[in-house]
Formats: structure tokens, sequence, C-alpha cells
């Protein structure tokens, strides 16, 4: 292997994991304080839908805050409904992922076929690399795990967090506003979902399909499991998808490997993903009131 293939899937791992990285980080955020949202999926697709939209009309600065604001919208929606509505979890978080698939759909016959790819001028601009463009967004994705394990294991609005999943009962008690708490979390989470979810449209893939998340919200749920709620474990669950999607793409392109279906070499990053995240489930400990809503009594 050449150094040039070396690093090329090293790159194609890099831009993969964003969007995992990114939207499990967040998520650990939403289930540290007690509520879970399988609805990731969705958010991914419609912040990639409207942050293409924005990037097309204003540039690709404009489309990253419009594709995470798109993420704080539902994170907020999400958030309003299974705290202060006493929602079921489950149930919201599938009718976001419906609604997406249905919403997005629906836009992209709307808008025509010229709209799918974004023009080159109003893509992020990439530092170019032998390899190919390397993202500013995979820097973020990058730190940020570690600010979020120092944010939620050595400051106290982190011990809140934690308080507010482990026993809201007891949070409230000492004065701490449990669904205001819950409702900043997943409005957070769903920031960063957006964000991931406009990195792909207007970043690394450069144009919209209805089926552009292609299970990232999932496996991105997979990577929590997997991480135990630790950041630094869910940017490595990341790494682990990056590569082996990276590495299926690779396979692809050396000779003899016609032999071998292109679905089963595209479908293995999900295959090794899901027989890791099986290899630790049942010994992760999650917090005691996630997925309860908080009833004050």
């Amino acid at each position: 292997m050449s150094l040039s293939s070396i690093w090329g899937i090293l790159l194609i791992t890099l831009h993969a994991m964003v969007p995992i990285t990114l939207t499990a980080v967040g998520e650990v955020f939403g289930e540290t304080a007690g509520l879970f949202n399988i609805g990731l999926e969705g958010i991914l697709l419609l912040s990639a839908f409207t942050g293409a939209l924005a990037a097309t009309a204003a540039g690709a600065t404009v489309g990253l805050f419009v594709g995470m604001g798109t993420g704080a919208l539902v994170g907020v929606l999400f958030s309003i409904i299974n705290t202060y509505w006493k929602g079921n979890q489950m149930v919201t978080g599938i009718g976001i992922n419906l609604f997406a698939m249905g919403f997005v759909g629906f836009g992209l016959t709307a808008m025509g076929p010229g709209f799918s790819a974004i023009p080159a001028a109003r893509r992020l601009v990439a530092i170019p690399t032998s390899g190919g463009p390397f993202s500013p967004i995979i820097f973020v994705a990058i730190v940020f795990p570690f600010l979020a394990y120092f944010f939620l294991r050595r400051t106290r609005a982190g011990l809140i967090l934690k308080a507010v999943g482990e026993s809201p009962e007891a949070a409230d008690v000492a004065g701490i506003r449990v669904n205001l708490v819950r409702l900043l979390a997943t409005t957070f989470g769903g920031v960063l979902a957006g964000l991931a979810g406009a990195y792909m449209s207007v970043s690394w893939i450069g144009s919209v399909t209805k089926g552009m998340s292609a299970g990232r919200g999932f496996i991105a749920l997979a990577t929590v499991v997997f991480s135990g709620l630790n950041p630094l474990l869910a940017l490595l669950g990341g790494l682990v998808f990056g590569f082996f999607d990276s590495l299926a793409l690779w396979i692809q392109t050396l000779p003899g490997s016609k032999a071998v279906p292109w679905q089963f070499l595209a479908m293995s990053p999900y295959i090794v993903t899901l027989l890791v995240v099986a290899g630790v489930i049942g010994r992760v400990r999650f917090p005691k009131a996630l997925g309860e809503p908080y009833k004050r009594e």
C-alpha cells in the first residue's frame, strides 16, 4: 500500500467520523441529563437539507449556522414535548425521523433536480491536500470531545447535568430547575447534530439526497452506548466507523474487488460498529432516570 493510499484512507476516515462523533457527543449531553433522542437520523437529514438551501443562497458559513439552528429547533421541540408535556421519548423520536424523510423527500422534489448539488463556490472552503480536501470541521470534531469530557467531569454545570439524570427529585430539592436543564442539554445536542448534518451537505458530500444520512443517526446512538456517555470514547467510536467506511471504499477500487458485491462492502462499517456495541452492551451504566419524565410532586 502506497503512502498516498494510506493518507487517502485516513482522510476519508476523518471525514466519515465527523457526523458520527458530533451527533454522538451531543446525545451524550442529552442522555446525561435524562433524555434519549432516537430522532437523530431525522435531525441529520433535516439539517443537511436546510443547510444546503442556505449555503446555496448565502454561502457555506450561513449554511452551517442554519443547519445548527435546525437541529436546535428540533431539539427544543423534542425537549418541550418530553419534559413539560410528559410525552413518550421513543414515539417523539420516531416521529422526528418520519417527518424528516417525508419533508426532505418533498422538498427535493419541489426544488427540482438542479438543487441536489451545491455549487462549488458555495461549499465550505477546505484545505487542499494530496488525498483530497481537508475540512476545518474535522478539527472541531476532534477537539470538541475533549472539551465535552472536561465540561462533564470537571465543572459544576456538568455535575448538575449528571444530578438531573441520576436523581431529578434530589436535584429539584437542591433548587435545580430539572426540566430547564434537560431542555438546554437536548437543545445543545440538537445543535451538534445539526452541525453534523450541515457538514455532510455543505462541506463533505456537497449535495443532498433523501437518504444521505444513511443510518448515521442510529450509528451515533450505538456509539453512545459503546461510549458509556464518555465523549472521548464517542470520538473513538466515530473513528472506528470512519475507518471501516473508508476501508470499504478503498477495497472497491482494488483489482478483483468486483467479485464481492459493493453492497456487502458498503454495509461492512455498520456491521463492525454494531459488533463493537454488542460487545459492551449490558456492561454500560446509564443514568437512573434516563427516559423518565420528571413529575414534580
